[in-house]
């Protein structure tokens, strides 16, 4: 997907989507390796691209 076209996802967008995963499960999946990959705002706060999050859904979903 073209960046260009691609939605940056916030932290609570993911959590939704996840269908209630913890904030606490989200950032310890990232301490593990085993979260997203992610770039921090200049006020600190992540984002997701979309695109991104859908490979890793389908990656654990291929796992499974």
């Amino acid at each position: 997907m073209d960046r260009r076209s691609d939605e940056p996802m916030t932290v609570p967008q993911i959590l939704a989507e996840l269908g209630g995963v913890s904030r606490r499960t989200f950032y310890r999946w990232r301490e593990l390796g085993q979260g997203l990959a992610a770039f921090k705002l200049p006020n600190g706060e992540l984002r997701v691209w979309r695109s991104d999050f859908t490979t890793w859904l389908r990656r654990l979903e291929a796992a499974a």
